[in-house]
């Protein structure tokens, strides 16, 4: 058993081993699982999506083959990059993946160069394929989420609302075991995901009435944007620069970027 998770005073409480299952040697993870879920999620909107654009599929499908390991790359050199001092001494747990340690902001980003980098060899207008990532993203994200609630991490600091989260679990810090305890913590994890939901709840009615190519995606960075500083704010886990949480930096310029470009073209208009 991994982790035990309890909410709220009487409330369910969750025994969570990490592993589902395993084949042979070989052991399944339910976060991988869960992120898998949610990859299928977002393919499976994206096919629905593309019938009504210019899109090909075959320009879908290579996006995809091209994009899922290029997020996993970006999304585990930005763990590492801002979390360089538990690595810099042990330079092979880097691609130690089974021990954590991924941010989604890094898969986001990794994703976004692979789009633009593409579009522009292919000739295919920016606003088309990031308007479908705008609007399936969130769907993956709140499905995503949760493999941090089998993991019991992503909490954030202490408190006395009704529904409080107490979580305790081993950890496994550069391929050691140790045991930790967080007793009454925002669940986090659930503010994300449940954010994330409503946002691509909006979006996918929004899009029907977007004044050009691009504002879904747009929007989708105002609205993830906003709700990650907020969220961020409150976690005990978050990635430093300085003085500084990476994630609410991130956000706030992403944010900045999604409201500008609206700003300009809605002039335009």
């Amino acid at each position: 058993m991994d982790a035990v998770i309890s909410f709220g005073k009487g409330g369910p409480v969750f025994h969570i081993n990490r592993v589902a299952f395993s084949i042979g040697n070989i052991e399944v993870y339910w976060y991988g699982l869960i992120i898998g879920l949610a990859i299928l999620v977002g393919v499976c909107l994206a096919l629905a999506e593309i019938k009504k654009t210019e899109l090909s599929m075959d320009d879908f499908l290579n996006m995809f083959l091209i994009g899922v390991p290029v997020a996993i790359v970006c999304a585990r050199l930005y763990y590492v990059i801002f979390s360089w001092d538990m690595y810099k001494d042990n330079l092979w747990e880097i691609f130690n993946l089974r021990g954590g340690g991924i941010a989604i902001y890094g898969a986001l980003i990794g994703i976004f160069l692979m789009i633009i980098i593409y579009s522009r060899v292919k000739k295919i207008r920016l606003g088309v394929p990031f308007d479908i990532l705008g609007g399936i993203v969130p769907f993956c994200q709140a499905i995503g989420r949760w493999g941090n609630f089998v993991n019991g991490e992503a909490f954030g600091g202490q408190t006395n609302l009704p529904w409080a989260m107490t979580i305790e679990r081993e950890i496994y810090p550069l391929a050691e075991v140790a045991f930790v305890v967080a007793e009454n913590v925002h669940p986090t994890f659930l503010y994300e995901s449940l954010w994330n939901l409503l946002i691509g709840i909006f979006l996918w009615i929004y899009k029907k009435h977007k004044k050009f190519e691009g504002e879904v995606f747009c929007l989708y960075l105002i609205s993830y944007g906003i709700g990650r500083f907020l969220i961020e704010g409150l976690r005990t886990d978050s990635l430093y620069l300085g003085p500084f949480r990476v994630s609410q930096l991130v956000a706030l310029v992403t944010a900045l970027v999604g409201i500008i470009i609206i700003y300009k073209n809605r002039k335009k208009i």
